[in-house]
């Protein structure tokens, strides 16, 4: 049976750009499942045409177990929706805005009340609860948008992007509310450009690039592809570098390298902690004086350099192609709602 998201073969074009060029996706319910990418590369036309906003050129999607094309006034009330930006009424203090909510979900005004004020204190906007939304910072205003898709509690959440603009505590915050969501039960697609997001929360990843989901996993599956261990040796002495490199070229499971102009050395290793302590023996029986020593496992950002070839963060003239495509994007979602 198909996973609480699901999705075959997803396209969808604008003009000469093809924002998304046959995307598959399998969400278990229960689950929290990360689109990874820069900018531009799909993830957010992917969460567009996932609710509704958009309608893909082909392939077919279902949410929920409902089909999004057939039936999306369904689709909607089964999903709550954290945009790429927030999306609150300036001119209402953050309480109405959240009560405004719980009243279009067909709460009551008392429930609605009631529900206002946990998600305030949650999201620690109480103290600001009674001021104009207009008041508000841009983190301020983030979680006031956060805290709205969560006034119900929708069996599938989507957070495109959710802690852009939030400061190391809030997002930390953030992360904890959205594991409780899913130990509840919640099934989440979540789309960030922060690797340590995606790796944090993430039961599965999908990468991608240019429109396409290019690999897909676990984090460890993903960091596995990327290459091993890495011992990771900063020598105190320049002139030691090249018995340092000996060593660890013996010892190791691949080439060692020097990084640049300075005295740190890497090499891939098969061993573990166990092999860092032989390393830190033979170094200190040639001699050799080490101002650092560590294993390193691969990151995230190491499986999107090895897969596409570049950071997570775009040249320029790719950038620039991406805001162009992000722009029709945004016209085209806005042009669909209202019609």
């Amino acid at each position: 049976m198909p996973g609480a998201i699901y999705a075959e073969g997803l396209v969808k074009t604008f003009g000469d750009v093809r924002a998304l060029d046959g995307v598959d996706i399998d969400v278990p319910e229960g689950t929290v499942f990360g689109l990874l990418g820069p900018n531009g590369a799909g993830k957010t036309t992917a969460v567009r045409v996932l609710t509704t906003l958009l309608t893909p050129d082909s392939g077919r999607a279902e949410v929920a177990g409902i089909d999004v094309l057939k039936d999306p006034n369904a689709v909607r009330r089964s999903i709550g929706l954290s945009g790429q930006f927030a999306a609150v009424d300036e001119y209402l203090t953050g309480r109405e805005n959240l009560q405004m909510v719980g009243q279009l979900y067909q709460l009551s005004a008392k429930a609605a009340r009631k529900r206002a004020g946990e998600l305030l204190e949650r999201f620690n906007l109480a103290e600001a609860g009674n001021r104009t939304a207009k008041t508000y910072s841009g983190g301020m205003r983030r979680r006031l948008d956060l805290a709205a898709a969560l006034v119900v509690s929708p069996p599938v959440m989507f957070m495109d992007e959710p802690t852009t603009g939030l400061d190391p505590r809030n997002r930390q915050g953030l992360w904890e509310i959205i594991q409780e969501l899913v130990a509840g039960g919640t099934t989440l697609l979540l789309t960030t450009q922060y690797l340590e997001e995606a790796d944090h929360l993430a039961d599965g990843i999908a990468v991608v690039d240019h429109g396409r989901i290019i690999a897909r996993g676990t984090s460890d599956e993903l960091k596995t592809r990327a290459g091993g261990d890495v011992v990771e040796v900063v020598v105190h002495e320049r002139d030691r570098i090249p018995v340092a490199t000996e060593v660890l070229q013996r010892l190791g499971d691949g080439e060692a390298k020097l990084q640049g102009h300075s005295r740190k050395l890497t090499v891939p290793v098969a061993g573990g902690a166990k092999l860092l302590a032989e390393v830190i023996r033979e170094l200190d029986a040639e001699g050799v004086e080490i101002d650092d020593i560590g294993l390193r496992r691969p990151t995230l950002d190491d499986v999107f350099l090895s897969l596409t070839g570049h950071a997570a963060e775009e040249e320029e003239e790719t950038s620039a192609r991406s805001r162009k495509a992000a722009t029709t994007d945004k016209t085209a979602a806005a042009t669909e709602e209202a019609s």
